[in-house]
C-alpha cells in the first residue's frame, strides 16, 4: 500500500511538473515571438529576455517531467499517460507557432490552392498579386519564392482550413492544431497496438512516442504536418501487423501525400509480407494488390485536390536542399573538410564540398534502406523501417530535430529499443537547439565542433553496445530463456491488440 502510494505520488508530482513546463512556454510564447500577434498577449515583466528565459525554463520543466515519468511508464494501463499528454498538449495547442514559422507557409500554400492555383507551381510570393498581401507576408522571406514540398492531401486539408478561416493567421495556426491534434490521437491509438503486436511494453511506447518533448514541442508547439504523416504511418504499420497488409499499404500511402518519406512504409510492408507468402503465384498476386492499392490511393488524391500528378516534381525533393544547418551531418562534416582543406592552402569553396558529402548522406540514405528492405521480414519491419527513417533524417540535407520523431514513434514500439536511454535524452535534448523564433542555436560556422559532438557520440553509443552485447552473451541461458513471442507466435492474438 505505501509503495503504490509513493508512486501515485511521484507520478503526480512529474505530471504536474510537465504542465507547469507547458503553461510557461505558452504563457511566455506571445512575448518571446513579438513578430507574430497571436489572440492572447500577456505582459511579461522585462520584455523579450524575460520571455526567451521563461520559455527556455518552460522547455526544461516540461523534459524534466517527461523524463521523471519515464521511470512509471511501464504495463497495459495507457489511459493515464493519454490524459497526462492531452493536459501537457492543450496549452502548446493554444500557443503561437513556436521553434518554427513553416505553418504560415502551409497556409500560404493552402491560399494558392483555394483561389485555383497549383502549389507546386506558384510559389507564396505570387499571393501579393492575388490579393492576399497579408498571409504572403507572414511567410519567412526565405521560402516566399518556393513552391510547395508537401503532399496533395496536406494541401486538400490547408485549402479547406483557408476555405473557413480566410485570411485570419492566428484562426488558420489554430485550425492546423487541430489536424495536428488528429495526428497525435492517431498515435495515442495505434502506438500501443503497435507494441502489443510487437510484444513491447504499451505503457513505454506511449511515453516515449506521444508525450516526448520533440512532439510536444517541435510538432504540435511548432504546428508541423509530420505529426498527421507520422500518425498515419503507424497506423499503416499496425494495420499490416494486425493482418491486413493491403489496407495498411493504402494507409502508409495517404501519410506520403502528406509528406513522402511514408513512401518507405509502403516499400518495407510489400517486401516484408510478400516474403512471408508460402507460393510465387501467392507472393505475385499480394504485389499487384499492393502496388495497385497505393498506386490508387496517390492518384485518387492528386485528382481529388485538383493539383494531379503534379506533386511529384523536383521541389517536392529539392526544397529541403535550401537549408543549411551545423547539426545536419552532411553540412559539420562539408565545412570542417573544406576549413581544413583552406588552411592546408587548397582553395575550395564550403558549399561545393558540402554538396558533395549531401551526395554521400544519400547514398548512404538509399544503401542503408536497400540492406534493410533486403533484410526485413514481417517481424522486423516497423524496426527496420523506423532505422531507415532515422537514417533519412539524419542523412538528408536539413536534419531538423524534429524528422527524428519519423523513426522514433515506430522504434517506441520494439522491444528493447522502447528502453534505450540514447533515444530518450536525444528526444529530450534535442528541443534545445530550436531558439522559439525557429533559427537554429548553432551558427554554421560551429559545424567542426558540432562533428566533433557527433564523433564522441558515436564512440560512447559504440562502446555502450559493445558492452551491452558481452553482458547479454555473459548471462546466456539458452535460445528460449525468458524469450518474448515473435510476432509471427502472436498472429493469433493480435485481435486482442
Amino acid at each position: 500500500m505505501t509503495g503504490g502510494l509513493a508512486r501515485s505520488r511521484a507520478v503526480w508530482a512529474w505530471a504536474a511538473l510537465g504542465l507547469a513546463g507547458s503553461l510557461l512556454v505558452a504563457l511566455a510564447a506571445p512575448a518571446a515571438i513579438p513578430d507574430k500577434s497571436w489572440w492572447y498577449s500577456p505582459t511579461v515583466p522585462g520584455g523579450r529576455g524575460t520571455a526567451l528565459a521563461v520559455v527556455y525554463v518552460g522547455i526544461a520543466l516540461l523534459g524534466a517531467g517527461w523524463l521523471g515519468l519515464g521511470r512509471y511508464a511501464s504495463g497495459e494501463n495507457t489511459r493515464w499517460l493519454v490524459a497526462t499528454a492531452a493536459v501537457w498538449l492543450l496549452p502548446l495547442a493554444l500557443a503561437p507557432a513556436l521553434f518554427s514559422g513553416d505553418v504560415y507557409s502551409y497556409l500560404a500554400q493552402g491560399t494558392i490552392l483555394h483561389l485555383g492555383h497549383n502549389p507546386y507551381q506558384t510559389p507564396p510570393a505570387d499571393l501579393a498579386s492575388l490579393g492576399q498581401a497579408h498571409v504572403m507576408s507572414a511567410v519567412s522571406p526565405f521560402w516566399r519564392q518556393t513552391t510547395s514540398p508537401y503532399g496533395p492531401l496536406f494541401l486538400g486539408l490547408m485549402s479547406a482550413v483557408v476555405s473557413v478561416t480566410g485570411a485570419h493567421l492566428t484562426a488558420g495556426v489554430l485550425a492546423v492544431r487541430v489536424l495536428d491534434l488528429a495526428g497525435v490521437a492517431l498515435l495515442a491509438w495505434f502506438v500501443p497496438r503497435l507494441a502489443r503486436a510487437l510484444g513491447a511494453d504499451p505503457s513505454r511506447a506511449m511515453w516515449l512516442a506521444v508525450m516526448s518533448p520533440l512532439l510536444t514541442l517541435e510538432l504540435i508547439g511548432g504546428a508541423h504536418n509530420d505529426v498527421v504523416m507520422i500518425g498515419m504511418l503507424v497506423a499503416g504499420v499496425t494495420v499490416a501487423l494486425r493482418g491486413r497488409p493491403v489496407l495498411g499499404v493504402a494507409v502508409c500511402a495517404l501519410a506520403a501525400t502528406v509528406k513522402l518519406p511514408a513512401l518507405a512504409g509502403v516499400a518495407f510492408i510489400i517486401i516484408a509480407w510478400a516474403r512471408s507468402e508460402p507460393d510465387g503465384r501467392r507472393r505475385a498476386s499480394f504485389v499487384a494488390q499492393s502496388a495497385l492499392a497505393a498506386a490508387g490511393v496517390l492518384v485518387a488524391v492528386g485528382i481529388v485536390t485538383g493539383v494531379g500528378l503534379s506533386w511529384l516534381t523536383s521541389s517536392v525533393f529539392s526544397t529541403p536542399a535550401k537549408v543549411h544547418l551545423a547539426i545536419t551531418p552532411a553540412t559539420a562534416v562539408g565545412w570542417t573538410v573544406a576549413d581544413l582543406l583552406n588552411a592546408a592552402g587548397l582553395s575550395i569553396g564550403h558549399m561545393t564540398v558540402q554538396h558533395v558529402f549531401s551526395v554521400v548522406g544519400a547514398v548512404i540514405t538509399v544503401g542503408a534502406g536497400l540492406v534493410f528492405a533486403y533484410r526485413v521480414r514481417v517481424q522486423s519491419a516497423a524496426r527496420y523501417l523506423g532505422y531507415v527513417l532515422l537514417i533519412a533524417a539524419a542523412c538528408g540535407p536539413a536534419a531538423w530535430p524534429w524528422y527524428f520523431t519519423w523513426g522514433l514513434v515506430l522504434l517506441a514500439g520494439c522491444p528493447g529499443l522502447q528502453r534505450s536511454v540514447t533515444l530518450a535524452l536525444g528526444a529530450a535534448l534535442a528541443v534545445f537547439l530550436i531558439k522559439p523564433n525557429g533559427i537554429l542555436v548553432l551558427p554554421v560556422q560551429s559545424s567542426p565542433a558540432v562533428l566533433a559532438a557527433y564523433v564522441l557520440l558515436a564512440v560512447v553509443a559504440w562502446r555502450s553496445r559493445v558492452g551491452a552485447a558481452d553482458r547479454a552473451s555473459d548471462g546466456d541461458r539458452g535460445p528460449d530463456s525468458s524469450r518474448p513471442l515473435e510476432p509471427a507466435e502472436r498472429v493469433q492474438d493480435l485481435s486482442r491488440a
